[in-house]
């Protein structure tokens, strides 16, 4: 391999012009396929097999008409009056209508028959539920407290629910210039005296990750490359071909859309991962090129050596992160899988910019790579015995090795703790940051109506198995019954029957809200009680529902955490014993990665579902949270490892003893490893300035664990082992060394034709 790279290296130095003119053109390319044949994102998260899924496809089968709750777009308007009056007084009375006239006047806002005011519509409920009190004997304190239960009317008459249902199939469907006219028709309404907010399905939209986040990172970035190569032109260089891998994985997600259905959050992870391994991939193989002009003035060959040996190691390391991403699709959740896939991808291009991209333009600039210095570059003679901080902190930890790996152990344990309280939940209205529509809209509902109001369930009884249809209405009427009596129902009642009578729906109103724990235990005690419920009356039961879908979408997720972390560690062990030639290097390295998630995982317990530090209001945790965390961030601790390990297997190969060893790794290695870990956790970190929680929390959850693996972990874990392990950290059973193909990481076959005087031209395999 590393002379493949070595070739490789000096033909884009050498053919510059070609090689930039060719990324060029795939750019453009790409650019021009996404403009023109791109489709709509979707926000389903959605999970074929679910058992909601398959409750809401038995649903479909009898009320054809039924609406998907997860793509419906639907719109929803809370008005509020001010406190001690109603909203049937005739000045806020006046106020909702002319707001239910501004709304009719929206496009795409369907049927203006949709739209009535909710004073006379509760009016309207509570004379049908009376009437059919009157009709089939229920008691009126019964039909009347479910007609509170479903009224657009809070029981006191101070807050009404407008909803309607926005034309189009999707909720993609829905134009921002839609929302904009909705959120305005809100607006006067509040300078009307009443207090509104809209939200609904209809009204979400992809979380907007701005450019703010990216240029505080890049701006980061920047700083520390030029403290790195003391440049301002290589500071640039990195970032430059960055955000060509970038821009070319990004347009290509969208192009993508043409043939995959793929969900709004699919280019977050490969916007955020993207930028951060670009640069770093970047970072080392331009640090590596400065070094080897250090021991030879042809700039070609410099090139080749530089793309053999870091490219030979950026390889290694791209591909731990692609398996890690790749790997999501094993869990087989349909929008993890193209997260993972779309990430992975533009990792790959990120490692194929920085082996053909990077040389290319280097060869452009010839020798002005290194000018605009805003310091001088000393050129040292980096040998055996040079001394600078790496070494000096690698000396440290070695003279205390036992300690080091206490410490270690001890403080990422304690970090860890919290992690046992995990709580996992998809976005809601409750869960929404503070200051944003759906929150306000979701606080004002639960203040008014209840905290269970977006939280129902929808139980459908099937009864075509039933043969009298008498029997048929005495099961729904059973099932309503049984599941009212349960704890922490607040209402439970049928909300409709099919014209065949073989199939009816029962509303149940939790009394707590969808993001509250209670829920979720209420959830599956409905379904243990509608599991009796079937054998006693003969019919087949479902429960789904907004909130029963998003709660099986998480525990689905929290399941596939253990088998998902299982193929990725056992990949990448395999991938690390061909890099390493050993077995406890790989195991160490694995180690230390669960560490420092279990550890960031309990600091961000901490921060978003705690609510420490007042960041963000306490709240469960997004639910795919912790298996991104685990995919990306595995990835990119063992992008540190090979990076920092390399050099230190590098000069045990070439004669050093195991300690000397670790030194010469964090000699080579350590500067260059601190600014990717520096860089990376500023890309990320720069992410928690966004509004959206589910983005601020990504940010934080990937910025602590690279900051926890990098600097914990690899910095003072790892090295500390090193020492203790000594000899014994590269051995090798021999059979397994006779199996494993060498693939010669560290460019040794490179150092030999070079040591042999071999001329930059005929070094070759």
């Amino acid at each position: 391999m590393a002379h493949a790279l070595y070739r490789l290296g000096r033909l884009a130095h050498r053919r510059w012009s070609a090689f930039i003119v060719g990324w060029l053109v795939l750019l453009v390319a790409i650019g021009g396929a996404a403009a023109t044949i791109a489709q709509p994102m979707t926000d389903s998260f959605t999970i074929p097999g679910i058992p909601s899924e398959k409750a809401m496809e038995l649903q479909q089968e009898l009320f054809p008409d039924a609406s998907d709750p997860l793509d419906t777009p639907m719109g929803n308007v809370v008005v509020v009056a001010p406190e001690g009056q109603q909203l049937s007084d005739p000045a806020n009375a006046k106020a909702v209508d002319n707001l239910l006239a501004e709304l009719r006047e929206v496009p795409q806002t369907g049927d203006p028959e949709q739209f009535v005011n909710p004073v006379a519509a509760d009016q309207g409920v509570t004379q049908q539920y009376l009437s059919m009190a009157q009709e089939n004997g229920t008691p009126k304190d019964v039909a009347k407290a479910n007609a509170a239960a479903v009224s657009p009317l809070s029981q006191d008459g101070r807050a009404g629910l407008i909803q309607w249902t926005f034309e189009g199939d999707s909720i993609t469907d829905v134009e921002p210039a839609t929302k904009d006219a909705v959120h305005a028709a809100v607006e006067d309404a509040r300078d009307a005296g009443l207090d509104a907010a809209a939200t609904g399905s209809g009204m979400q939209g992809m979380p907007d990750i701005g450019v703010t986040s990216e240029l505080i990172g890049i701006a980061v970035a920047l700083l520390v490359l030029v403290l790195t190569f003391g440049s301002l032109v290589a500071a640039g260089l990195p970032i430059l071909t960055a955000l060509v891998g970038v821009g070319t994985g990004a347009l290509g997600v969208t192009a993508a859309t043409a043939f995959f259905d793929l969900s709004t959050t699919t280019p977050i992870l490969a916007t955020m991962l993207g930028l951060a391994v670009g640069i770093d991939y970047a970072l080392f193989i331009l640090s590596r090129y400065r070094t080897e002009l250090r021991g030879t003035s042809d700039r070609e060959h410099a090139m080749g050596l530089a793309v053999g040996r870091a490219g030979s190691a950026v390889v290694f390391a791209g591909l731990t992160v692609i398996i890690a991403l790749v790997a999501l699709s094993v869990v087989n959740i349909p929008f993890l899988t193209a997260m993972g896939l779309a990430a992975a991808g533009t990792v790959l291009v990120a490692v194929l910019v920085a082996l053909t991209l990077l040389p290319a333009i280097l060869g452009a600039l010839g020798g002005r790579v290194f000018a605009g210095q805003i310091r001088k570059n000393r050129i040292v003679d980096e040998g055996a015995h040079t001394e600078n901080g790496g070494t000096r902190w690698a000396r440290a930890i070695g003279a205390r090795p036992v300690v080091a790996v206490l410490v270690t152990v001890l403080a990422l344990g304690a970090l860890a703790i919290p992690a046992k309280d995990l709580n996992l939940a998809l976005p809601t209205d409750s869960t929404a940051a503070q200051g944003t529509p759906q929150r306000e809209a979701g606080d004002l509902i639960a203040e008014h109506f209840g905290e269970g109001q977006e939280a129902r369930m929808s139980v459908v009884v099937d009864a075509r198995e039933v043969q009298d249809p008498r029997a048929a209405g005495a099961a729904f009427g059973e099932v309503t019954k049984q599941l009212g009596a349960l704890d922490g129902v607040a209402n439970a009642q049928i909300v409709g029957t099919n014209k065949a009578g073989d199939g009816g729906q029962v509303l149940v109103t939790p009394a707590t809200s969808a993001s509250d724990p209670a829920t979720e235990e209420l959830l599956h005690e409905v379904r243990d009680l509608t599991s009796e419920l079937e054998e006693e009356t003969g019919t087949t039961i479902g429960v789904t529902g907004l909130n029963a879908i998003q709660t099986d979408v998480s525990e689905k997720l929290q399941d596939a955490l253990v088998p998902y972390l299982a193929v990725v560690v056992g990949l990448a062990f395999m991938l690390l014993m061909l890099v390493f030639r050993s077995v406890l290097v790989p195991l160490t390295a694995t180690l230390g990665f669960v560490l420092s998630t279990v550890a960031t995982l309990g600091a961000t317990v901490l921060v978003f579902q705690e609510g420490l530090f007042g960041l963000v209001d306490g709240a469960p945790l997004i639910s795919f949270l912790p298996i991104l965390m685990i995919g990306i961030v595995f990835g990119l601790a063992m992008d540190y490892q090979v990076f920092l390990v390399t050099r230190m297997r590098e000069a045990y190969v070439h004669g050093e003893n195991a300690r000397e060893a670790v030194v010469d790794g964090f000699r080579h290695g350590a500067r260059v490893v601190t600014a990717a870990a520096a860089i990376m956790i500023s890309v990320f970190a720069a992410f928690v300035l966004q509004p959206d929680n589910l983005i601020k929390s990504m940010g934080f959850a990937l910025a602590t664990a690279v900051l926890l693996d990098a600097f914990v972990v690899r910095m003072v874990l790892i090295p500390a082992l090193m020492y203790l392990l000594g000899d014994h950290a590269w051995a090798m059973p021999k059979w397994l060394d006779r199996l494993l193909p060498n693939v010669d990481v560290e460019g040794e076959a490179l150092t030999r034709d070079t040591a042999a005087g071999a001329p930059a031209e005929t070094v070759s395999a």
